[in-house]
């Protein structure tokens, strides 16, 4: 019966071809009309329930003016990932649980036909010869393709998909993501204008987190933001700029990369840079842009711990330029002011793990001061991991908060008085 139903798909898909007006583009309306023509012409469909009948003209348009079966598994709120292994191989997650999907591709050749078409909407090619690219979807779904020969299985296809609202503060709060303390201390560094750094592992929310940040800008600021794919979905802010990374194709269109996006925003007047994710030689820009008085620049980076995050920095900068690591390590200490780690627990919930800030640079080595730690307390039945981000300092260096008018708590005022440590190190 199955092999039926991919036989009678494929002869309407090619018979509505056939009465396409190839002179002009035709609308979905019009695609739809011609299609339910099709179906009510089709004496073989008369025996098909109601049901059936609807699935497959959603299957014929989906395949002719969507994503094909892809559409239908885009359209799912629930799935916040697809994992493509060939056309035979689908696999979705699904609040938070990875599950194999029904769903398969007629061919690899249309699996094809679909990932040119996702990375041509956004000006990108992926070829044999050029067998790697990163791309988003109009809803901003950020997808990793990767073809043959690199892909012995393939295509390979990975889409990350975010929420179509932006995550807010009091959602996280209301998931137990942070708790509230944390998250009025990160607003107040925010808005004063301290660097901050977001760590984390795959899929712990970090390019979400940054976004939730974003919303305590001054609404004032000019802000450039920096990224491979454009994933970012800052709100409030009037006068943004937004810049996305361009591969070198064929047509002679040279590469603009994420270190040359960096350089020429130096130009542009920003308050703030926000670089949606270093991976490489790029953080040798990005910690310059720190360091030229662009405060409250952020950015994100792939890491274990926050204590690793810095090794990672480290390595990524001495991959770009030769510097002794001393130097290195006086600019990370100078450039970045505070850093949040994000976890994912074994309950698949997303977690504030760890706040740091960075102290000083003494001895050869970069200081860290903790300011949150998640505890774990537990277990619950159901499997939910139970724990709380429990304060484990205060902030030392409270001068930007004093420099922007921001209250500061009277614990930090009465552990590190006003221009005490400051001034002693100038």
């Amino acid at each position: 019966m199955k092999r039926l139903r991919e036989e009678m798909r494929k002869q309407l898909e090619e018979k509505l071809l056939t009465e396409l007006d190839y002179s002009r583009e035709s609308s979905d309306e019009e695609v739809e009309t011609l299609l339910d023509d099709l179906l009510l012409r089709e004496e073989e469909l008369r025996l098909w329930t109601v049901e059936e009948r609807r699935q497959l003209r959603q299957e014929i348009f989906f395949s002719l003016r969507r994503l094909d079966i892809l559409q239908e598994l885009l359209d799912d709120e629930e799935i916040t990932e697809i994992m493509i292994n060939g056309p035979d191989s689908l696999f979705v997650e699904r609040r938070g649980r990875v599950e194999r999907c029904g769903r398969r591709f007629a061919s690899g050749e249309k699996l094809f036909q679909v990932i040119q078409k996702i990375v041509g909407e956004c000006n990108r090619s992926v070829n044999e010869a050029s067998p790697i690219v990163d791309a988003r979807l109009k809803d901003g779904s950020r997808v990793n393709v990767v073809l043959s020969p690199v892909a012995i299985n393939g295509p390979i296809v990975t889409i990350r998909r975010f929420p179509d609202r932006p995550v807010t503060m009091e959602q996280l709060l209301e998931w137990n993501s942070i708790t509230k303390e944390a998250a009025e201390e990160l607003k107040r560094l925010v808005q004063a204008g301290y660097n901050i750094f977001i760590s984390g592992g795959t899929g712990s929310g970090k390019t979400t987190f940054l976004n939730v940040l974003s919303g305590y800008i001054p609404p004032e600021e000019r802000i450039i933001t920096i990224e491979d794919s454009a994933e970012l979905q800052l709100q409030g802010i009037p006068n943004l700029v937004r810049m996305e990374t361009r591969n070198e194709n064929v047509e002679g269109c040279n590469a603009i990369s994420v270190r040359d996006l960096i350089r020429t925003s130096l130009r542009m007047r920003p308050d703030r840079i926000i670089v949606g994710e270093v991976r490489g030689s790029e953080a040798v820009d990005m910690m310059t842009a720190f360091n030229t008085g662009h405060d409250g620049s952020m950015s994100t980076g792939h890491a274990n711990s926050a204590r690793d995050m810095l090794s990672r920095l480290q390595t990524m900068i001495l991959m770009g330029m030769e510097l002794p690591l001393q130097a290195v390590r006086q600019q990370i200490a100078s450039g970045i002011d505070i850093l949040v780690h994000l976890g994912r627990l074994r309950d698949k919930t997303r977690k504030v793990m760890e706040i740091w800030e960075i102290e000083d640079y003494t001895d050869g080595e970069i200081r860290l001061h903790p300011l949150y730690r998640f505890r774990e307390t537990g277990e619950a039945p159901d499997g939910r991991i139970l724990g709380r981000l429990e304060k484990e300092g205060v902030l030392k260096h409270v001068q930007k908060l004093e420099a922007a008018g921001i209250p500061v708590p009277d614990a930090e005022k009465t552990l590190f008085p006003a221009n005490a440590a400051g001034n002693a190190a100038l």
